[in-house]
């Protein structure tokens, strides 16, 4: 094993060496919150659009007396229900669009504010409808009634969030370029402390690949030590976050709980990392090597 490969060169007393595990913890950390984003983000545009996409909300102002209030939303659920792609239209109750206005108007919502007839749209599948007719011929027979078409909003929702994304996935990138030139660093300076020793392993028939093992392993070795401290440093942030996510209001934030892939790519961090490491150290010294000697 790698792990347990015998160093001719005092790799464990460079000084530099130290500092390693924990510029690596700190970016492991880093990458793990930034991945925990990203997926979060994926999870929560995943799910809007299933549970959002292919639905309408036809509002209906309130009337001046209930029986005109009951005959508007007759109205409305009649022409709905005959409009082509639509297979189901569900009037909203009261108490139900209370609970919607809850979070934001606070609890005697609907005591002094007169509530609005919702009406819960959903459209066919692969149905190709018109809103913009839909909503004048209901505007025509119906005063005061409007409706919301959730692909406008939600597309507009969804570019965001795939911008973040990106920015997310650029963040990591960022946090892969300051390991790998951390590691390129480290490994230079640890073959400028060891020229002389390097030089008697070459006079002795070492090649260059067997030297380039030894900073491979040692960079694997600290890449590990410092990607397991990452983590054990980004766990705890994680629940916090997540903690503090579920004491929010449901309607502010959807419940979002990673599965068994999600917690598989945070644990693999380290790994990763520490495979990164030893790769770059041993790229490093194979073309350094190739130009010292």
């Amino acid at each position: 094993m790698i792990l347990a490969r015998r160093s001719d060169l005092a790799l464990d007393k460079d000084d530099q060496g130290r500092f390693l595990p924990w510029l690596i913890a700190f970016m492991v950390f880093l990458a793990i919150l930034a991945t925990a984003g990203v997926m979060v983000l994926t999870a929560l545009v995943h799910r809007w659009d299933r549970g959002v996409s292919g639905t309408l909300t036809v509002q209906i102002a309130p009337a001046e007396t209930a029986a005109a209030d009951r005959q508007r939303k007759r109205a409305a659920l009649l022409l709905l229900r005959g409009a082509e792609g639509v297979i189901r239209s569900n009037p909203v109750t009261a108490d139900d669009v209370r609970r919607l206005l809850e979070p934001w108007l606070g609890p005697t919502v609907g005591e002094v504010l007169p509530l609005p007839q919702l009406i819960d749209v959903k459209l066919a599948p692969d149905a190709e409808i018109d809103v913009s007719a839909l909503r004048a011929k209901l505007a025509e027979a119906i005063p005061g009634v409007s409706v919301d078409d959730h692909r406008v909003w939600l597309d507009r929702l969804v570019r965001i969030l795939e911008t973040v994304k990106l920015l997310g996935f650029g963040v990591l990138g960022f946090i892969l370029l300051a390991t790998v030139g951390t590691v390129v660093f480290t490994t230079r300076t640890g073959l400028a402390i060891h020229r002389e020793a390097i030089e008697v392993l070459h006079l002795i028939g070492a090649r260059d690949g067997y030297i380039a093992a030894q900073f491979a392993a040692r960079a694997l070795t600290m890449g590990l030590k410092g990607g397991v401290l990452g983590l054990l440093t980004a766990l705890p942030c994680l629940y916090g976050i997540g903690w503090l996510s579920s004491r929010m209001e449901r309607g502010l934030i959807p419940k979002v709980d990673f599965g068994l892939p999600h917690w598989a790519g945070i644990v693999m961090a380290p790994v990763l990392v520490a495979l990164v490491a030893s790769a770059t150290a041993r790229v490093t010294v194979l073309r350094n090597l190739s130009r010292m000697l």
